[in-house]
């Protein structure tokens, strides 16, 4: 029902989403190693021009026009970016993780809800059998009053007190199959399979507690969590390194880039360039700082959460310590009402007592069996969620 569950739940796409979410953004991070292309251009017109003041014989100089014209295109390859592809790279992975482990957390919590369903159907399975046990011991009695009242030795009223108990008993029978009904579709719709309303769940046997280590997904979301903070620290140093790249430049204008020649020409350029923001050094500690904290956060958000699941084995423990001792005196008071119902039956028989006197027997007899069905069915979902809580 566990692994059931967890695949029919919605929140389980969630993960191959993250996967591919990842994947998209390291694939456009990488292409930050692709040449770059851009293509700009521009007319303008200004009011004045550079002149050279200067008049020789024969020698004539004309200034550029003010309507000047440019188309370039410019490419550039990156070829040291102070590994801040690699780091950026990095941070998404761990990113994804950290989400991917926010779906598992989400998907344990279903157990909690499994659990309710599925030991609430086993408690009403175990109702059902005793309901089956009063109504046999009801029978018994009405066969024996119905031949008591043949042979005049018993009022009529005796025998409809029985009649009208064991439609009592029929009634709860009703009640607790139209319970076990709702709770078998709310679990089919959780696992995705349709179970019928006859359905025989299989008691699960908890396993005894050997550790107490506590390995819940939330711990593991913690961790990952902390390297990616941790990866965070790691970007701020890299972003604040030179970049180098190789570049060309290529264009069509007036003036090109002989400024004396004002016809339209082709031109270009080449060569590296380096790129250092140095705005980044006046926030770096602030920012490193920062990065500190957050790791705080989430080890105190660790530790709270451990603190919270010790103080939940502890109470749980103790309500299975409770339990196991009441299972043990419940089975003791059943052997004793079942003796004492056992000599009621015989002394129905006899007309020593009457039919109402057999009932609070046979009531008192099924109250005790009930008061067992529900420790032993609160028993094994303490030990259960003992386990749960564990991460088990």
């Amino acid at each position: 029902a566990y692994d059931l569950s967890q695949k029919n739940y919605p929140a389980v796409k969630q993960k191959d989403l993250v996967k591919r979410t990842a994947a998209i953004s390291v694939e456009n991070l990488q292409k930050g190693f692709l040449p770059q292309f851009s293509l700009s251009g521009q007319a303008t017109y200004q009011s004045d021009v550079t002149k050279i003041p200067v008049s020789l014989p024969g020698l004539s100089i004309e200034s550029p026009s003010k309507d000047q014209y440019k188309l370039v295109a410019d490419v550039s390859q990156l070829i040291y970016d102070g590994g801040m592809t690699k780091e950026q790279k990095a941070l998404q992975q761990l990113n994804a993780t950290v989400e991917d482990q926010k779906v598992e957390v989400e998907l344990y919590k279903l157990r909690e809800r499994i659990n309710q369903l599925y030991l609430s159907i086993l408690y009403l399975d175990e109702q059902l059998k005793q309901v089956d046990l009063v109504k046999a011991d009801i029978q018994t009695g009405i066969k024996r009053v119905e031949a008591q009242v043949q042979n005049g030795v018993a009022f009529k009223s005796n025998l409809n007190m029985l009649k009208a108990e064991l439609l009592k008993t029929e009634q709860r029978s009703i009640e607790v199959k139209a319970s076990k009904k709702g709770l078998v579709d709310a679990l089919s719709l959780f696992i995705g399979q349709e179970l019928g309303e006859s359905v025989q769940l299989e008691k699960p046997v908890s396993a005894s507690v050997v550790t107490i280590e506590i390995v819940r997904p939330e711990l593991k979301l913690y961790s990952e969590q902390q390297k990616f903070i941790g990866q965070q620290e790691k970007l701020i140093t890299t972003k604040n390194l030179p970049k180098a790249s190789l570049f060309a430049q290529g264009g069509y204008g007036r003036p090109g880039l002989n400024m004396l020649l004002n016809d339209f020409d082709f031109f270009y350029i080449g060569g590296i360039r380096l790129n250092w923001s140095l705005g980044g050094l006046y926030t770096k500690k602030k920012e490193k700082e920062l990065v500190s904290i957050n790791k705080k956060m989430v080890e105190v958000q660790k530790e709270t959460f451990l603190l919270n699941t010790n103080s939940l084995l502890k109470q749980q423990q103790a309500e299975i310590d409770k339990l196991q001792k009441l299972v043990v005196s419940d089975n003791e008071i059943i052997s004793l009402r079942k003796s004492v119902t056992d000599a009621a039956k015989a002394q129905l028989e006899n007309g020593v007592i009457t039919a109402n006197d057999f009932l609070k027997e046979v009531n008192a007899e099924d109250q005790a069996r009930q008061t067992l069905i529900t420790h032993q069915v609160q028993l094994l979902q303490a030990q259960i969620n003992y386990q749960t809580i564990l991460g088990k």
